[in-house]
């Protein structure tokens, strides 16, 4: 089963081979046994490709939770005579990361000196696998079933505007009057080309002709507060602004749920005292932070 479920999240069999240092034949005298004993084929492969059967599909999903909770079962043993050591590698958002992320980390690194780390900022989400990281910070719905999260708190989606802007422009009192006014889109998390908006059951989507649009928060934010037009972020991103009166919440009525933010890491790692000790660090600091 370890060498099945290896080989779907390497692609190949040489890959598996390779992670799990053993030749490339006892690879697939295992994957032909397995098969054989099941009775069924789990893997369509050629010289060029392979791919998942649905049988195939069914059993990789139940092979990587038994044997997720098989490591689980192992690690709360060994990990009790363990110190946290080693290199922990991370991921978030370019702006969350920087505002809240990095100090909790910091600190973490402060509390485990045996510990490194490395804080990959990014404003798309990662394949945490593919790209050899341990742990996200994700904002929003978390569709890979593949991933264990635990919850850190919300933040909300928020339109503003600043103060002189509303002045010289009026302030909108509908979700649809947007279309009379300057609008700022950022990119980096949200590229779709139109706003959703909420009140109750009502649901209001307003296509987005902006007239700045940028995948760096932080230049779509300094566009709004130069009073360029309307922008819409997330909570965290112009908290500061708006408490102290640079930009004006508008439409606080209509704003959809607020998005989940989350610390997530696959089920098929086996958890090491570096990644358990962070997330139970870091958990409940993030929770503080966020405050919303």
């Amino acid at each position: 089963m370890t060498i099945f479920v290896r080989i779907v999240e390497a692609g190949s069999l040489t890959g598996a081979a390779e992670r799990l240092g053993c030749s490339l034949t006892a690879v697939v005298r295992s994957l032909a046994a397995l098969e054989e004993a099941l009775g069924a084929r789990l893997i369509n492969r050629s010289t060029r490709r392979m791919a998942l059967t649905a049988e195939g599909r069914d059993y990789f999903e139940r092979c990587r939770r038994l044997l997720a909770e098989v490591e689980e079962a192992e690690a709360v043993l060994t990990d009790r005579r363990r110190e946290p050591s080693g290199r922990l590698v991370l991921t978030a958002p370019v702006m969350f990361g920087r505002l809240h992320v990095a100090p909790v980390v910091t600190d973490f690194l402060a509390a485990y000196p045996a510990v490194r780390a490395e804080l990959v900022l990014l404003d798309r989400i990662v394949d945490l696998l593919e790209e050899g990281i341990d742990l996200a910070v994700r904002i929003g719905p978390l569709p890979d079933s593949a991933l264990v999260a635990r919850p850190v708190g919300s933040t909300r989606r928020v339109l503003c505007a600043t103060p002189e802007y509303l002045k010289a422009h009026g302030t909108p009192e509908h979700p649809r009057g947007l279309a009379r006014h300057r609008l700022i889109r950022f990119t980096g998390l949200d590229g779709g080309q139109d706003w959703v908006f909420q009140r109750g059951a009502e649901t209001v989507r307003v296509p987005v002709a902006d007239v700045f649009a940028c995948n760096h928060v932080d230049v779509a934010v300094e566009a709004c507060t130069k009073g360029l037009g309307c922008g819409r972020f997330l909570a965290y991103q112009v908290r500061r602004l708006l408490d102290g009166g640079q930009l004006v919440r508008l439409l606080p009525q209509w704003e959809p749920e607020a998005a989940a933010v989350s610390i997530v890491y696959p089920h098929s790692r086996l958890l090491s005292p570096r990644i358990r000790a962070f997330v139970d660090w870091a958990v409940p600091r993030l929770h503080a932070r966020l405050g919303e």
